[in-house]
């Protein structure tokens, strides 16, 4: 039973892999377009730092809080054959939901100036804080329309159902590429952010078709009453302090930004967005995937099965990213270049988002782990620990921000691969608690096939760094699109011939399914 639930798991991930692949070109295509038109001005950084507000109150109101503590009470839900609650208590939900983003954002659309100038950006000049509160303005509409479609990926997730929700950030990055293509040429950075509110309609719009087929009640309910409602605010209280300290922590990185030389907030921002292409791809949707699973089997008590899955979850998490931070980290200049260097984004720019991407890449590993250890604990609807160690993290993450920077100045070094690295160094943290508590709660993590996997991913990516290494000292005087296109193909093959040679399972058992695949279609 437990090799199904993996199985299922696989499958699920495969097919949000696939989806993430594509957002991940479309949000690349969208990064290219928004660096082209805009480099790394100032205008770009008023547009980031604007973001950073809605972003905080839809992470706080309806993001991963939500997720975390609704899908969970939703799957018991239905695997006790409560459809009717289960459909009551979404309802419910969405309407709270709304209406909290609805005034909250509204507040802050009144308070947008002295929010931008005394919170946001309060080292920018007075004509570019004017520029910030103008952006955020236009942006605050986008929490209110993430908030019901992050329920409905919920919902959608729940029943197994997770193409369409995962389609749902391309549709957000086409919407940006709209603004950026046929809005920016005559608003400018506002037609960015306008870009930023069609890309949140599509995100939401993408969904619905779903949605309808699920044939599912509306309400006109709070359900303030319900005791899944209560169940579920309980399990989001926790998480709402956990996602503060998140957000909090990104906007005191984009106030020390805004301090550090032009272009430092735009560095950190695009490096942050590389190396979570990976993660997304990797981790995400492995997450997404595993978190109904893993709910149903709390839920009808297979604690074993829940064990054995984690357990092979976190090898292949592990087995994917750690070759992945090896790449990033060498071919960090040619792939940024690539990608990046046209138009207004020049060579100088690119070494300002290369050095914040060797930092942050440092890290993948354990972002990815925390993102399936998190999803375990939200799956024993336990939010309150990897809450706690969150904020620990993200309070550690603050002060080494503080720190860092200047450590870096005296030895000469940029000073904002400092936030990049703070970062890491507490994720890192984080996954070692979280880790080490998960095995307490489910007497054990399997830590034999977890050291195994763990030497195996490193000793083939060992070897493909030694290979990358010398790759790109006999490329480096070549064009940078030849190093990078040489040093991808170079590494995947070195990596998956060592994954071959050192006998990895979950290699063949992703070839043998490749292979059935191909045997249906033929």
């Amino acid at each position: 039973m437990a090799s199904i639930a993996t199985r299922q798991i696989a499958r699920a991930a495969g097919t949000v892999m696939a989806a993430f692949v594509l957002s991940n070109l479309i949000g690349l295509l969208r990064q290219v377009l928004i660096t082209n038109a805009f480099g790394a001005e100032a205008a770009l950084d008023s547009y980031y730092a604007a973001a950073r507000l809605p972003e905080l109150v839809f992470s706080l109101v309806a993001g991963g809080a939500l997720a975390s503590a609704f899908i969970p009470t939703f799957t018991g839900l239905l695997e006790t054959h409560k459809r009717g609650s289960a459909w009551l208590l979404a309802s419910s939900v969405a309407n709270l939901i709304t209406l909290a983003l609805v005034l909250l954002c509204g507040l802050a659309w009144v308070f947008a100036e002295p929010l931008a100038a005394q919170v946001l950006v309060p080292d920018f000049a007075p004509a570019q804080q004017a520029l910030t509160a103008e952006l955020l303005r236009i942006q605050l509409i986008t929490p209110i329309l993430f908030g019901i479609s992050g329920l409905l990926m919920g919902i959608l997730n729940a029943h197994q159902s997770f193409l369409l929700p995962a389609l749902a950030p391309s549709m957000n990055w086409v919407g940006v590429i709209f603004g950026v293509l046929f809005l920016a040429p005559s608003l400018g950075v506002h037609g960015l952010a306008w870009g930023s509110v069609i890309g949140a309609g599509l995100h939401l719009a993408v969904q619905l078709p779903g949605l309808v087929r699920l044939k599912g009640h509306y309400s006109p309910t709070l359900g303030l009453g319900l005791p899944d409602v209560r169940e579920v605010a309980r399990l989001m209280g926790p998480r709402l302090l956990g996602q503060a300290a998140v957000q909090i922590n990104f906007v005191v990185n984009t106030i020390i930004a805004s301090g550090l030389p032009a272009g430092s907030l735009t560095a950190i921002t695009i490096a942050f967005q590389v190396m979570t292409m990976p993660q997304i791809v990797i981790a995400q949707a492995i997450a997404i995937a595993a978190l109904p699973t893993f709910s149903a089997q709390f839920a009808s008590g297979r604690i074993a099965e829940l064990r054995t899955a984690l357990a092979s979850t976190l090898r292949g998490v592990v087995l994917l990213s750690l070759p992945a931070t090896v790449g990033l980290v060498l071919l960090r200049g040619p792939l940024v270049a690539l990608l990046f260097q046209r138009g207004e984004f020049g060579g100088r720019d690119t070494e300002l988002v290369a050095w914040a991407l060797l930092w942050y890449a440092a890290g993948l590993v354990g972002h990815s782990v925390v993102e399936i250890a998190s999803r375990a604990f939200y799956a024993l609807h336990d939010t309150r620990t990897p809450v706690m160690i969150g904020v620990g993290a993200m309070a550690l993450n603050a002060i080494l921000s503080l720190v860092l920077p200047g450590v870096f100045l005296r030895w000469g070094w940029l000073p904002h691969g400092g936030l990049a690295l703070a970062n890491s160094a507490a994720t890192f943290l984080e996954m070692l608690a979280l880790l080490w508590l998960m095995g307490r709660r489910l007497g054990g993590l399997e830590p034999g096939r977890l050291w195994v996997g763990l030497g195996q991913a490193s000793l083939a990516s060992l070897a493909m760094g030694l290979g990358l290494w010398v790759w790109l000292g006999q490329a480096a005087a070549w064009p940078f699109w030849l190093q990078a296109a040489g040093g991808v193909t170079i590494g995947l093959g070195l990596f998956t011939g060592a994954a071959w040679l050192l006998r990895v399972p979950e290699l063949n058992e992703a070839l043998a399914a490749v292979r059935r695949r191909l045997g249906r279609a033929g």
